[in-house]
């Protein structure tokens, strides 16, 4: 990587951090489709994970009922791990291009429910059942393309939480995935120590970029700034998706 494609890489972390910050979506959505067109799927997933674990770890400290949303949700959380480790596997046998353009389809996705805002409902006696295949489901689509919000943001929004409730029960997936992942990745030997270095070089810019996000959340519209990035999410998604 030369230093034109690690300064990319650097600014599509702090805008996802500027994002983060000011919104409250989710780091790796934002800050993935940016680090793919500067380095690369496989090394986009090593250098993202650190800072989107220790973004959300923030945020999961700070929004409470940790207790009550382990014990809810266990079952989604604890299935992940093992869909994540398919998904890697996947991710290291197939060509690049094809998990590249899983991912620009799981962005537009993502970034479409995020802006719609659809309201969904789940029968109550649906949720626990649901919970391991969305939770495998959700597991083997951040291993293949370190996205982490497919399908687990429509179950969370079906089930009708009260938005820190929402927010907490994402993160601690997120943050879940995120430290298994680091780890799945030093196994399969994607994540080398070099690039373990570059991934905690990144939590500067994306810290700098949740700080600068934070400030901005009171100087500025944020419903208009979240369209905003949402759109541009939505045409970055569909970039990817359909790169030949």
């Amino acid at each position: 990587m030369d230093w034109a494609y690690l300064a990319l890489a650097a600014l599509g972390l702090f805008l996802a951090g500027v994002v983060k910050g000011t919104t409250g979506l989710g780091y790796s959505s934002c800050a993935l489709p940016f680090l793919v067109s500067a380095i690369g799927l496989k090394a986009a997933i090593v250098v993202v994970v650190i800072p989107a674990m220790l973004s959300n770890v923030m945020v999961m400290s700070n929004t409470g009922h940790l207790r009550e949303t382990l014990l809810r949700f266990w079952p989604l959380y604890v299935a992940t791990l093992p869909g994540i480790a398919i998904g890697l596997a996947l991710l290291v046998w197939i060509d690049q291009k094809v998990a590249t353009r899983v991912l620009g389809v799981l962005t537009v996705l993502y970034a479409f429910l995020a802006l719609m805002r659809p309201s969904l409902a789940l029968p109550e006696r649906l949720e626990r059942p649901l919970q391991v295949p969305v939770g495998v489901l959700n597991g083997f689509f951040t291993g293949l393309t370190g996205s982490q919000m497919m399908p687990l943001l429509p179950y969370m929004l079906s089930l009708r939480l009260d938005p820190d409730r929402l927010v907490q029960a994402n993160n601690v997936t997120v943050t879940l995935a995120s430290t298994f992942l680091a780890t799945a990745l030093f196994a399969a030997g994607l994540m080398t120590w070099p690039m373990f270095g570059l991934s905690v070089g990144a939590i500067i810019p994306a810290l700098a970029g949740v700080h600068l996000g934070n400030r901005a959340r009171r100087l500025i519209p944020v419903a208009a700034f979240r369209t905003i990035m949402l759109v541009l999410l939505v045409a970055m998604g569909l970039m990817l998706a359909l790169r030949p």
